[in-house]
């Protein structure tokens, strides 16, 4: 941990330098401005009079000052990009510290009837998701939580391939996010997709040309004016001339306009993203894969959406009183700009959705690769395909204190279904959900909290945190059966890892012990593979029929009337349950 905080700290101390000289630049830059148009007026009150030169010196400040504040709009994203890397960099040291409850938790996320993701702490507050989420884009959370619901087996070695890539490139991944948390776009990546797709032109295919003749006769009429061939009327009626023509379409362009603004960073800082990807020779099956979907007629992505960028932003200037005026009075530039906006959407607004895809894929499994370096000594697992599900040895849950977790040994077969007994707080609920996320996190692709792992790939179902329903108008143990029979009815269709705890708690303990006796028995008959912990030491005795089952427990202990727990996972029943002395030495009962 301690070469982290100092990779951490190094990076921090690096950004920061940068950021200083970076502001230098800034009040250098500003100080610039207020100089150019000091001197502009000056010149204007000295020159007073002399119409020429006035509107000589108004072009060129015009000119000048817009080359200044868009130099400066670069230095202040250069600030804002490293103030990212700081914060980014100081989450990193937060997280190695476990404090990470400030992070976005997903809770969004949550769906009490996904196959595992309500029982496992998947998402949530202190969930595996707000710990190890880094995320930067909300089209890259949601690609992260879908990976993490995905419940697929397909291609693990391509993602673990994938993932060790990243976890490898700790200063690319940051200057990915850097950039991508500066995106702070007023429109979701769905609206702009949609409004993309669904866009009606109203720009004549004539204005190709319109606005390139109108400008070429504004520059010979300006051109005559300071010859003094043509009067100053020349020039003004030409200049309400544009912006008449402009005036037929203004409601148009101002829609436009209002719709650009709301993409146009989006599309600023996604091309950078492009240009990053693309400037990235991967080596991993998975990344190159993605990386194509980038790459269109042997042109970059990055030039065909800065091209589109720089359309939003040249109508964007319209908001500039001068550049709106004498822009569109001389040279019709807002028709010339919606001209060539209409026909990028045309060619290309089918493709953004695929492109902004492949952003949101990095974004997220540049998560993975982070979780993947902050744990170096966790283990990918060995792929399989025989009569072993998980085999690991010292597996633990990457949630709890690595300093005082207690390291299990876990080897579990093909249609073996463990039972699992134990004393209230000895373990049992931990140690389900550190096999259901090794196994979740296996699937995945990343490296598991274990020193050796054997894996033979398998979906994962759960049943664990089952809740009655008042808006539904069930009861607690409806909503578990319909859990049980979603179980039994996806075991048809699929191989499944099933996770059970304490099944068929909404009904009396004969019918319980019952029920459950009948239940395990038409798993194990579905040859299927599990684990199910209870309280009920009756189930235990369906091993003596049964040699699919085995019974393991965990134990507590009555110390000089303190009650101690060793959390190791033992072969065998539980004789020892706690609830009593419990109640006793809480004072609760006599």
């Amino acid at each position: 941990m301690q070469e982290l905080i100092s990779f951490y700290t190094q990076e921090i101390s690096k950004y920061k330098n940068e950021l200083a000289r970076v502001k230098k630049q800034l009040y250098a830059s500003s100080m610039l401005r207020l100089f150019v148009f000091c001197v502009a007026a000056i010149g204007i009150y000295f020159l007073y009079g002399n119409t020429k030169f006035i509107v000589g010196i108004v072009l060129v400040t015009i000119v000048l000052f817009l080359y200044l504040v868009t130099r400066h709009s670069q230095l202040q994203k250069h600030r804002d990009k490293l103030k990212a890397l700081i914060a980014i960099n100081e989450t990193e040291i937060e997280v190695q510290e476990r404090k990470f409850q400030h992070l976005p938790d997903g809770e969004e996320f949550k769906n009490p009837l996904h196959y595992y993701s309500q029982d496992i702490d998947l998402f949530g507050r202190g969930s595996f998701y707000q710990y190890s989420n880094r995320t930067a884009l909300k089209h890259g959370s949601e690609t992260l939580a879908e990976l993490f619901n995905e419940n697929s087996i397909d291609n693990i070695d391509e993602k673990q391939e994938a993932i060790k890539e990243l976890s490898k490139m700790p200063k690319w991944r940051q200057e990915y996010s850097a950039i991508a948390s500066l995106s702070k776009t007023e429109t979701q990546v769905d609206a702009i997709e949609k409004w993309l797709v669904n866009y009606t032109p109203f720009m004549p295919k004539i204005m190709k040309y319109i606005p390139l003749v109108f400008s070429v006769f504004s520059l010979t009429i300006l051109t005559l004016y300071f010859l003094d061939i043509l009067p100053e009327s020349s020039l003004i009626i030409w200049l309400f001339v544009g912006l008449g023509v402009t005036g037929i379409f203004t409601r148009k362009i101002t829609r436009l306009g209002t719709n650009s603004s709301k993409v146009q960073d989006t599309f600023e800082q996604y091309n950078k993203l492009l240009t990053i990807l693309e400037n990235t020779e991967f080596k991993s099956v998975l990344l190159r894969k993605r990386k194509e979907e980038i790459i269109s007629d042997n042109r970059r992505t990055s030039k065909v959406i800065h091209e589109f960028s720089r359309h939003l932003g040249a109508l964007d200037q319209n908001s500039n009183m001068a550049y709106l005026i004498f822009g569109n009075g001389l040279f019709l530039r807002g028709l010339a700009t919606c001209f060539k906006i209409e026909k990028w959407i045309a060619i290309h607004g089918k493709s953004v959705e695929k492109w902004f895809s492949v952003i949101a894929f990095f974004d997220a499994y540049n998560s993975l690769g982070n979780f993947a370096f902050n744990h170096s000594k966790y283990t990918y697992p060995k792929l399989v395909n025989d009569t072993t599900i998980i085999k690991s040895k010292n597996a633990g849950h990457p949630l709890l204190n690595p300093e005082t977790t207690v390291l299990n040994n876990i080897h579990i077969d093909k249609e073996q279904f463990f039972i699992i007994t134990g004393a209230n707080m000895a373990g049992k609920s931990t140690f389900l959900r550190t096999v259901s996320l090794q196994i979740v996190m296996a699937n995945l692709g990343l490296p598991v909290c274990a020193k050796e792992v054997t894996y033979s790939p398998i979906k994962l179902i759960t049943s664990m945190r089952t809740t009655d329903s008042l808006t539904d108008d069930e009861s607690y143990f409806f909503s578990e059966l319909k859990r049980l029979k979603f179980i039994v009815d996806q075991i048809q269709l699929d191989r499944y890892f099933i996770v059970l705890d304490e099944i068929l708690k909404g009904t009396n303990s004969t019918d319980k012990a019952i029920g459950s006796r009948k239940f395990i028995e038409k798993l194990v008959r579905s040859k299927s593979t599990g684990i199910i912990a209870t309280h009920d030491l009756s189930l235990c005795e369906s091993a003596e029929e049964l040699t699919q089952i085995k019974n393991y427990y965990f134990d507590a202990e009555i110390v000089n009337n303190e009650l101690h727990f060793d959390y190791s996972f033992k072969k065998g029943i539980c004789k020892n349950m706690n609830a009593s002395f419990l109640l006793k030495k809480m004072e609760i009962v006599d």
